[in-house]
């Protein structure tokens, strides 16, 4: 295109009014490569009212009259672990690292939901709850409960994180009850005694009482963490029956009681038994006490997330676990988690996506003897280096450029390499998180009067906001 000399000014404001390409405003993409040649790369690209695209492009149709659930968030599980390797930094870099994690600036995450445990994870140094007492002994009414492992670390870091984003939300899950609760007598695997119910319920009501008083507000709770495995370290096994037991008859009533407004969520597990959670709240009264549904999928497929949706469509589905492992590369476990996790589960409902989890060290660790020794965190933080892994740009992709709020919108791609998910933002503005699968590709984003043309590279994902 020549440039046009200053006297033909005017000319050159008819001549764009009345051509049908005329540019009327600005779009920017975020784009992120599975060959790790670009990282959130920010371009300017532009919008035009030509809605005349050839029947072979690559297009887009967004849809802003057809909304769907609201974003509540995305983040990663705050593991003790990860707050202990946080917590050891010097305090310009742990000061550092939280900004970046729950800040609001431009290089910031702009992470807003973390789920954090219960008592230990398999993510902790070493296995604990908050009532654990010598062989033989017992405690109803849990005289001796204390947070006191939690204020180490975890605590500390919580606190510094909400000083930074007064309103993250934090969901928190058991690995396993006490020991002397358990049928084996054991952190791993067994079951809920069912005699000790009430104390379990009462474990939770004082959990969310204490935390509360240091602070810290606990938005959601699960009743278990992957209630089908027992055999992991912590764990607990508990059935669908069990769990509406618990919930029906112990756990609601004594929140209820306790004039406790914090959200209960059913199952948190993987995606091949929808009929697990679907069970429970075809009971009329469990349904009362449910807030919704969280999932993981490291078995199933995300349209499960959907036929929970369908069966109960006002109770919320989350989805809170997924994690990358040691022998993962960058680019597949870039390309399979945006298409599953983020943009399947958004697609079939989830208001929150989290991944497991924010921070390990160069070994994985630390972990609990018969915890998970793969789990690639985020973050790895070796004395005080810092390096930035995939599930940072996993979530980054999304929790950077769509807020909390955004609105899930009607979103169609006409090709088969080209996965999308698009939004209302809580600004007026809209955004479309895009992922390629393919070769490289150019693509007609169509929404409304608006035609934006960009490209995107094979094997990439791309955020747009207009």
């Amino acid at each position: 295109m020549k440039l046009i000399p200053v006297l033909n000014f005017a000319f050159t404001l008819f001549f764009l009014s009345i051509t049908n390409y005329s540019i009327n405003a600005q779009a920017v993409q975020y784009t992120t490569t599975a060959n790790g040649t670009a990282y959130f790369k920010e371009t300017a690209i532009s919008l035009s009212k030509d809605l005349i695209v050839d029947d072979n492009a690559a297009t887009i149709t967004v849809n802003t009259t057809k909304r769907f659930q609201q974003m509540e968030g995305f983040g990663y599980a705050l593991t003790g672990g990860s707050a202990s390797l946080m917590n050891q930094l010097p305090e310009n870099k742990k000061d550092a690292i939280l900004q970046e994690i729950f800040g609001e600036n431009e290089v910031s995450l702009g992470v807003r939901y973390i789920r954090i445990s219960i008592g230990a994870s398999d993510l902790d140094a070493h296995v604990f709850s908050y009532n654990d007492l010598a062989t033989g002994e017992t405690d109803s009414l849990l005289t001796h409960f204390s947070l006191s492992e939690d204020t180490l670390h975890l605590i500390p870091i919580l606190k510094k994180a909400l000083a930074i984003q007064p309103k993250l939300k934090i969901m928190a899950t058991p690995w396993s009850p006490p020991i002397w609760m358990k049928t084996n007598k054991a952190s791993k695997g067994g079951r809920l005694l069912k005699q000790y119910y009430a104390s379990y319920a009462l474990y939770f009501v004082k959990y969310i009482q204490a935390m509360k008083k240091l602070g810290i507000k606990i938005d959601a709770i699960t009743m278990q963490n992957e209630p089908e495995h027992g055999g992991n370290n912590p764990s607990l096994l508990m059935d669908a029956k069990e769990q509406k037991d618990f919930l029906v008859n112990y756990l609601g009533p004594q929140l209820k009681a306790a004039n406790i407004t914090t959200e209960i969520l059913l199952y948190d597990h993987n995606a091949d038994h929808p009929n697990y959670p679907i069970s429970i709240l075809n009971d009329a009264k469990a349904k009362t006490y449910a807030a919704g549904t969280a999932f993981h999928l490291y078995l199933g497929n995300e349209s499960a997330l959907s036929e929970v949706h369908n069966a109960h469509p006002d109770k919320k589905i989350l989805f809170t676990e997924q994690w990358t492992g040691a022998k993962g590369d960058f680019g597949g476990d870039l390309m399979w988690h945006l298409e599953h996790v983020v943009i399947g589960t958004i697609n079939n409902w989830a208001t929150a996506v989290i991944e497991w989890n924010l921070a390990a060290n160069e070994k994985y660790e630390p972990h609990t003897l018969g915890g998970c020794t793969e789990c690639k965190g985020a973050f790895t933080i070796q004395g005080d280096r810092i390096s930035r892994n995939v599930s940072y740009y996993i979530i980054g992709q999304a929790s950077k450029y769509i807020p909390v709020g955004a609105q899930r919108v009607e979103s169609i791609s006409n090709f088969a390499t080209i996965k999308t998910v698009g939004f209302i933002l809580p600004n007026g503005k809209k955004a479309s998180l895009v992922l390629n699968t393919g070769k490289a590709v150019s693509i007609h984003l169509l929404e409304g009067n608006n035609n934006i043309k960009f490209e995107m590279p094979a094997q990439s994902v791309s955020t747009i906001v207009w």
